[in-house]
């Protein structure tokens, strides 16, 4: 499995500006939708192009553009969210799924309450957006409804990583893509990154 770490300067500071505990939920929330921008960049390296033609305003040129492949964002709920708005940006057209997922506070375990997708998805390349990959419970569950549903070309997009999701992610699906903006130390007894930025559903969505 291809573990990317975007080491980019204008990531590594609004990466900076989304720790700091001063930063309020209006500034946080643009940053995560600034940041998932910049990492579409990488994740979307690889789509194919074809050539066409178009008319400047000098003259006929034979040109580059996307080849018309599928996309799909797949947000897990609720702070997956954040990050959609900044990737719609730059590819308008792609369709959104959305599951629905959350940590049970002991087991710490991902519990499934919603799942929602194209009924192409088995032919879209699929990105999973969620902020935070801290034991990675939720992302593996992700990939999984994913390739149940047909899916072949998994991509995991998050902001902040640690080593045991990374490691979970790795082992359940070694097929599947992490791109991160960096891997933290470790997790603490309640699952939280460290030093982490804190709860982002929580901070996108000023709920505490």
């Amino acid at each position: 499995m291809a573990v990317t770490v975007l080491t980019h300067p204008l990531i590594q500071h609004k990466l900076t500006i989304l720790r700091d505990i001063e930063t309020g939920v209006k500034i946080f929330r643009e940053v995560v939708g600034e940041i998932s921008m910049l990492m579409c960049y990488e994740a979307m390296r690889e789509l194919p192009l074809e050539e066409v033609t178009v008319m400047t305003p000098v003259a006929e040129a034979r040109v580059k553009a996307l080849a018309g492949k599928k996309l799909a964002l797949v947000p897990i709920l609720r702070a997956g969210l954040g990050m959609v708005d900044g990737i719609l940006t730059l590819v308008p057209s792609a369709k959104v799924a959305h599951i629905g997922l959350y940590r049970d506070p002991e087991t710490l375990e991902p519990v499934e309450y919603y799942c929602k997708m194209p009924t192409d998805i088995a032919d879209r390349d699929c990105f999973i957006l969620d902020p935070m990959l801290a034991t990675g419970g939720t992302a593996v569950a992700a990939a999984k409804f994913l390739k149940d549903a047909g899916a072949k070309s998994i991509k995991l997009l998050t902001v902040l990583s640690a080593p045991p999701g990374v490691e979970k992610v790795e082992k359940a699906h070694p097929d599947v893509e992490i791109i991160t903006c960096a891997i933290d130390d470790r997790l603490n007894d309640h699952g939280y990154i460290v030093p982490g930025l804190g709860d982002a559903g929580d901070r996108i969505f000023g709920t505490k």
